[in-house]
């Protein structure tokens, strides 16, 4: 990591500490706040009138709502697998399994006034900023063509996606490969240095996801890391804390009378036992 990195790693950790541990108070003091309520009766009419409802089948919304929170539970994490999937896939793409890679650069974005080569073959297959493009295994050297677009890694280590302008075969300077000019269709030159096929990461052939890259690219930095785990907390926490305070009015009710009390059902035979005896003293 550069020092830049770690510098931005850091800062989100400051601020995802500082977010959770605020609405982790904001958190406990609606719980107990929303436990006293209950507790000294001010609720008593709302969660009567909310047991009512849920007799009359309200309970398939509640359902439902789970339901839904879970949905978006598994959406959330298949998202956040796929970016990891594509931090994590190699540069190549070994055995025809595609490789994914957001765009970053608007340099094949548009057709460049000075680039007629593209205008006069009918070349139209430009890529947007934040595209995901789907990069597939390289052909052999000698199958690459003029325009086709690849993928390859300069000598900065950098991910580039430019298209062939320029083929130069193997020549007494270079007798073992070929040298191939790249160019981003928006630029007005080549790339600075000719690339070797040993530079190639894959090959585009035009399969392209429009603008979801940004929000990979935000999925994959450390804030988007820190907001997948705040909201991975608040989803754990939430039933729990559901069920406490659901579990504070249901006693709220058999205390006001609103239903019928577990213990009361229990004793109300032994009582009949006890009395029966001086009902019958009193008949004879």
């Amino acid at each position: 990591m550069s020092h830049f990195d770690i510098y931005v790693f850091v800062l989100c950790l400051i601020v995802y500490i500082m977010l959770t541990t605020l609405s982790a108070v904001m958190l406990s003091y609606i719980y107990r706040l929303n436990k006293r309520l209950i507790a000294i009766g001010a609720e008593d009419e709302k969660i009567k009138t909310e047991y009512l409802k849920q007799k009359k089948g309200t309970k398939v919304w509640n359902v439902l709502d789970k339901v839904v929170s879970v949905v978006l539970l598994i959406a959330m994490c298949a998202v956040f697998a796929f970016s990891v999937y594509m931090n994590a896939t190699t540069d190549k793409a070994p055995n025809g399994i595609p490789s994914l890679k957001v765009v970053k650069s608007p340099s094949m974005s548009f057709v460049h006034e000075d680039n007629t080569y593209l205008t006069e073959n009918g070349i139209t297959d430009q890529i947007q900023t934040f595209d995901i493009v789907v990069t597939r295994h390289l052909p052999n050297e000698y199958e690459l063509k003029l325009y086709d677009i690849i993928l390859y890694e300069n000598d900065n280590g950098m991910m580039v996606i430019h298209r062939i302008v320029g083929i130069e075969e193997p020549t007494e300077n270079h007798p073992d490969c070929r040298h191939f000019v790249l160019q981003g269709d928006a630029n007005a030159y080549p790339d600075k240095i000719p690339v070797y096929y040993s530079q190639m990461r894959g090959i585009y052939r035009g399969e392209r996801v429009p603008f979801v890259g940004s929000f990979v690219l935000f999925m994959q930095s450390p804030a988007g890391v820190m907001c997948i785990l705040l909201v991975l907390i608040g989803f754990i926490a939430a039933p729990i804390m559901e069920k406490s305070i659901e579990k504070q009015k249901r006693l709220r009710l058999e205390i006001i009378g609103a239903i019928p009390s577990p213990d009361a059902d229990k004793s109300a035979p032994e009582e009949a036992e006890v009395q029966a005896p001086d009902e019958g003293g009193d008949e004879a």
